[in-house]
């Protein structure tokens, strides 16, 4: 997958949480699933995009 496809992804996940969230409340079954989907996406990204800072 590449950096814009997920970065898409992200974005219409987010969209989609706010949506609900906004119509069904946040601790709404829905909106804490569309969440946990954001999570995993946002995981993958800064598994896959961001550079690991190593400390010394």
């Amino acid at each position: 997958m590449s950096k814009q496809d997920l970065l898409t992804l992200i974005e219409n996940k987010r969209a989609e949480l706010i949506q609900v969230a906004m119509k069904n409340g946040l601790s709404s079954s829905i909106a804490i699933r569309y969440s946990q989907e954001l999570d995993t996406l946002l995981n993958e990204y800064n598994r896959l995009f961001i550079k690991k800072v190593q400390t010394h």
